[in-house]
């Protein structure tokens, strides 16, 4: 499996010496009005101030979640140092790092500049760039694995479906101009051939929660350990999720591929290669397409020799669907050609396999939330399973961001940019009154503090069906 996959500035000083008084540091910066140039006078506070008290939330679901004990039991070591910070405190200030909108490890260090944020995230302190280094750089492949079981206790949590749940496969790649990190090679991207890693994702399509991650070298093809990392996924699900169809790309759609579904008793659509004899069916005339009631949808089906197996073609006019995915044939000009082959029965038309593809596309959104919002397009180490543990706890933080919603009763999942302005980056002060921890979010106005009382209300009781306003609104 290995050859499949892998063939101090930013560090916060202290000062012991006093800082200079308030009068000492006042300012006047002038601004311009409608209606005059008035100046603010600009000092500091030592008040606890943080620009990310909305996480507090984001604590106590963790705590409702018991995440920092199936943490601990995943992390792959302890502190040698009775002065070294506690590994889970270290993976939780990265996690919070990430919420705040960190890519970086120096950006999640910036945290430390925020005087309450290691309160509200419940840990000793953010940890410095250095320590995070450190950290990561202790992963190997077992160690790895282990932490892959973040996303098992994810899954977990879901409620069991009559009907099974549709798991979708994907592989992409992340770019890395600078080419140092192992594992890093130059492989095949949309923007040709670049140095970069091939990762596969697994994901639930009706709860959008990531069931499974493996980080590659950037040079593997796309179907380079595919068959195992499906039946990875598939028997590490908890015994109550059951998969009634698997869907992939073409990068998916080799036989061993198919045939690990079949052994695991799944039903399942992948994009089939247009090879030159794939293309000699899409050369049909027009008697052997087949209307589909879709203005500019055609299909066709294709006997293949091994029995349970169907081949089919969708063609699509471009006049008529310009957005339509596809692949252009130069010497048929006007339509985009798909093929697709499943073991789904005959029962199932053509059109409807088409269709029960579709719903794949989705997954690209995934993709593309957690490679720009939750940072894994840029969090990259130079050790390949530090990597790799980058973003496995990046992918934990983004199901439980899922979860999150759902326990708030959220019908329609939001992005991780708007939790951030809605929910997690909310100015507060914290104190301690009376000996006791206190946060006052800096919420103003009536309505809004009711919608935070309903959120929090919801939060702390027993879940029941009752949601409380769209965090989109």
């Amino acid at each position: 499996m290995k050859q499949h996959r892998l063939a101090n500035w930013g560090e916060m000083k202290t000062f012991s010496s006093q800082p200079p008084s308030e009068a000492d540091q006042t300012v006047r910066l002038q601004i311009d009005t409608a209606t005059a140039s008035p100046s603010i006078r600009i000092s500091f506070t030592d008040q606890r101030l943080t620009a990310h008290g909305g996480m507090i939330v984001w604590s106590h679901f963790l705590h409702q979640k018991r995440f920092r004990h199936h943490l601990q039991a995943v992390l792959p070591h302890q502190p040698t140092s009775p002065n070294a910070y506690a590994p889970t405190d270290i993976a939780l200030g990265y996690l919070g790092g990430i919420l705040a909108g960190a890519d970086k490890l120096s950006r999640v260090a910036w945290l430390q500049s925020d005087p309450a944020v290691a309160e509200v995230l419940g840990i000793e302190a953010v940890p410095s760039q250095s320590t995070l280094s450190r950290f990561f750089d202790v992963f190997t492949q077992r160690t790895c694995n282990v932490l892959a079981g973040l996303h098992r206790q994810a899954v977990y949590a879901l409620p069991s479906h009559q009907d099974g749940y549709t798991l979708d496969l994907d592989s992409w790649a992340l770019l890395h101009e600078d080419g140092h990190q192992e594992g890093v090679a130059v492989g095949y991207t949309r923007q040709g051939l670049k140095p970069c890693h091939r990762p596969l994702i697994a994901a639930l399509a009706e709860s959008k929660l990531v069931a499974n991650y493996w980080l590659r070298r950037g040079d593997s093809a796309c179907v380079n350990g595919a068959a195992e990392f499906l039946r990875q996924t598939v028997t590490r699900l908890p015994s109550h999720i059951r998969i009634r169809l698997v869907r992939g790309d073409a990068g998916f759609g080799d036989r061993s591929v198919q045939d690990q579904a079949e052994a695991l008793r799944l039903k399942f659509i992948f994009v089939a290669k247009l090879t030159q004899k794939v293309q000699s069916f899409c050369r049909h005339d027009d008697a052997h397409w087949q209307a589909t009631g879709i203005d500019g949808v055609e299909v066709q089906e294709v006997e293949l020799d091994r029995p349970g197996r169907r081949l089919i073609l969708v063609r699509q006019r471009i006049a008529q669907r310009p957005e339509a995915g596809g692949h252009l044939l130069l010497d048929l000009p006007g339509y985009r050609y798909q093929a697709l082959v499943t073991n789904l029965p005959a029962r199932v038309s053509a059109v409807d396999v088409w269709r029960r593809y579709h719903g794949r596309a989705d997954l690209e959104n995934r993709i593309k939330e957690l490679g720009e919002q939750f940072g894994i397009k840029r969090l990259c180490v130079e050790n390949f399973w530090g990597t790799e543990a980058l973003h496995h706890l990046a992918i934990a933080a983004y199901n439980l961001c899922v979860l999150l919603q759902r326990r708030l009763g959220q019908l329609d999942k939001c992005e991780l940019n708007t939790l951030r302005w809605r929910l997690f980056g909310r100015a507060a002060v914290w104190s301690r009154k009376g000996g006791k921890p206190t946060l006052k979010l800096a919420v103003r106005g009536e309505e809004q503090r009711s919608w935070w009382r309903e959120i929090l209300a919801k939060l702390t009781a027993l879940p029941n069906c009752h949601a409380v306003g769209s965090l989109q609104a």
